[in-house]
């Protein structure tokens, strides 16, 4: 039917594990897929259609110009029609397509300073605006979060990380905890635990006439959403020190931290950026096990996991223990 719907519409179809996404010359339709992964449950139409609502709604507070809203899908004499009320059978969001050449990830070597303190203003106004959620900043959330990806991660370890490099990891995160448990109830009292974005990568931030778009938040599991305002900022700049844009990370960092004086900067800072690193490098390993995916593109993962984990392995080595 999608397939079909794509065609009709003379659009490009591009898949992922939970939607399946149209995209025209200038909009783009994203229709999710029936599925249910646990932490991501769109196995119904109601379902599906609560998610598309609160994907736009959420999103609009880092992108307003791009999230048009969300449409009907009728099924009318055996087709799919897009926008039409009469026999809904899905709903899709709409959106602005983005052209490729705004995108940070495709602007790497072009973007300049003055780009990169625009995110950062971007980033750090809209945390110190978004909504409050302090209970998700107690340690053992975060701890929640860092034992599951140690446990997760433990059969690729010889594979895509070290035995060495595991348990310095580990060690470190784990002493992290016990040295500056205080801290984190004192971030939680001053506000710094926010409704985030969650995902803050290069391939979700736009340079668009009106503005610094961020777009494609996580808008399916609010836990992942939720948490302390460094630990959403870093991911960005995280992704910038993985592709060798030290430069431009710390372009970013000093601006953000200008603008929101946060106390704890320096001391959080290289533990949720050994966090980020440690859930790309898991993530990515992830594929190895993937039967779908072919062996030269798992050779590239198991380099690329590989990478990631000797980077939050430096990260770890920055962490503060006194």
């Amino acid at each position: 039917m999608v397939e079909e719907l794509a065609k009709r519409l003379g659009g490009e179809l591009v898949q992922t594990h939970t939607s399946w996404v149209i995209l025209l010359k200038d909009v783009v339709y994203k229709i999710k897929k029936p599925v249910n992964f646990g932490f991501l449950d769109y196995s119904t139409l109601d379902k599906r259609k609560e998610n598309c609502d609160k994907e736009v709604l959420l999103n609009r507070r880092l992108c307003p110009w791009v999230y048009i809203g969300v449409v009907p899908v009728s099924k009318i004499d055996g087709k799919w029609v897009i926008e039409d009320s009469s026999n809904v059978v899905e709903y899709a969001v709409k959106m602005r397509r983005i052209p490729d050449g705004r995108i940070l990830s495709n602007r790497l070597d072009e973007v300049s300073e003055k780009d990169i303190k625009k995110v950062a203003e971007r980033v750090a106004q809209f945390h110190l605006s978004a909504e409050r959620v302090d209970e998700f900043g107690k340690p053992e959330v975060m701890k929640f979060n860092t034992d599951e990806n140690f446990q997760q991660t433990e059969e690729f370890v010889g594979v895509t990380l070290s035995r060495e490099d595991y348990e310095f990891i580990k060690d470190r995160t784990n002493r992290f905890y016990e040295v500056h448990e205080k801290l984190f109830y004192k971030r939680m009292e001053e506000g710094r635990i926010r409704d985030g974005h969650g995902d803050i990568r290069l391939e979700h931030v736009a340079f668009l006439d009106e503005g610094v778009c961020i777009f494609d938040c996580i808008e399916f599991n609010d836990r992942f959403r939720y948490g302390d305002v460094l630990n959403d900022m870093c991911f960005l700049s995280m992704e910038l020190d993985f592709f060798g844009r030290e430069d431009l990370s710390k372009i970013y960092e000093d601006e953000y931290l200008r603008i929101t004086e946060d106390p704890e900067f320096d001391i959080f800072l290289p533990f949720f950026k050994c966090y980020r690193a440690y859930v790309r490098g898991k993530v990515t390993s992830f594929l190895l096990k993937d039967p779908h995916v072919p062996e030269d593109e798992k050779e590239r993962a198991k380099e690329k996991a590989s990478r990631l984990f000797k980077l939050a392995r430096s990260y770890a080595e920055k962490i503060k223990l006194t």
